[in-house]
């Protein structure tokens, strides 16, 4: 008898804008969202993680290694990872940095561990650990965000979806999805008890619309499994990175369609958080 699959459906950046943590609510009251994923030192992570808690809404930390974002650590101690205080601003200023040296990783390890414990501060129960931009699979990286994992026994998102001929439509899209695939399987296997959770939607991430949701959700393996998404309401303007414009409201549209939900009834599909999960590497 083959298994069934069962899907986590986790909303990125809670806390990061009062429009998407509106968009990611209502997906959860209304659609099929069933996790989401804090930036620590978000804006509006206070009042976002207060909501979430008085709906049910299970929380992970999304780490934060860029997008300007203020530091969680006192900020003389981590100024290789947040000079002057501040994240840097995109996931290439960050890699280009971390990769040629310029971050130490002690600093690394003394911010990741300063935002799980904000997110815990600010009264979440956290389930799971990811990261913006998935940057925790870069390599040396990754070694630091499963130790902590590891330490708090906590699964983490991998995201390591094989390509589909469709991808072909999005070259850019494409080769940044097709590289965190490759970095995902080649990396080594993870610590004792650490739980790798399979995650896809990297390649969809900014533009999940109804019919690309569908489709996704037909493609789907047996087991169990992570799509990501980015709901919001509007398009709101992010100061801390100006130039995001994802699909947020179209996302949120697909995550509350009829026909979605129609769809994981159609195909057996279980919802569940990253409690319930289990690993696939």
């Amino acid at each position: 008898m083959s298994r069934r699959t069962r899907l986590i459906v986790n909303a990125d950046d809670l806390g990061m804008h009062p429009s998407l943590d509106a968009g990611i609510l209502r997906a959860h009251r209304e659609g099929i969202v069933t996790s989401a994923t804090v930036l620590a030192m978000g804006p509006s992570a206070p009042q976002a993680v207060l909501q979430a808690r008085e709906q049910g809404l299970a929380l992970g930390v999304h780490l934060a290694f860029s997008t300007r974002l203020p530091c969680a650590a006192p900020a003389t101690e981590v100024p290789t990872v947040a000079p002057g205080g501040r994240l840097r601003a995109n996931w290439a200023d960050f890699a280009r940095a971390w990769l040629t040296g310029r971050v130490r990783r002690g600093e690394m390890e003394r911010e990741l561990a300063a935002q799980l414990a904000r997110v815990r501060e600010l009264g979440a129960t956290v389930d799971h650990l990811d990261a913006h931009q998935h940057l925790h699979l870069l390599p040396g990286l990754r070694g630091c965000v499963e130790a902590l994992a590891h330490r708090e026994g906590l699964p983490v998102r991998w995201p390591d979806r094989l390509p589909r001929a469709s991808w072909l439509r999005a070259p850019g899209p494409a080769l940044k999805t097709l590289l965190l695939t490759a970095l995902a399987r080649t990396a080594p296997r993870p610590p004792s008890g650490v739980r790798r959770v399979s995650a896809g939607g990297v390649f969809e991430a900014g533009r999940l619309d109804e019919s690309t949701l569908l489709r996704l959700l037909d493609t789907l393996p047996s087991g169990d499994f992570e799509v990501g998404c980015h709901p919001g309401e509007g398009s709101p303007h992010v100061p801390e990175d100006p130039a995001w414009t994802y699909g947020w409201q179209s996302e949120l549209s697909a995550l509350t369609s009829p026909r979605v939900k129609a769809r994981l009834e159609e195909r057996g599909i279980e919802l569940i958080t990253y409690a319930r999960a289990s690993s696939r590497r």
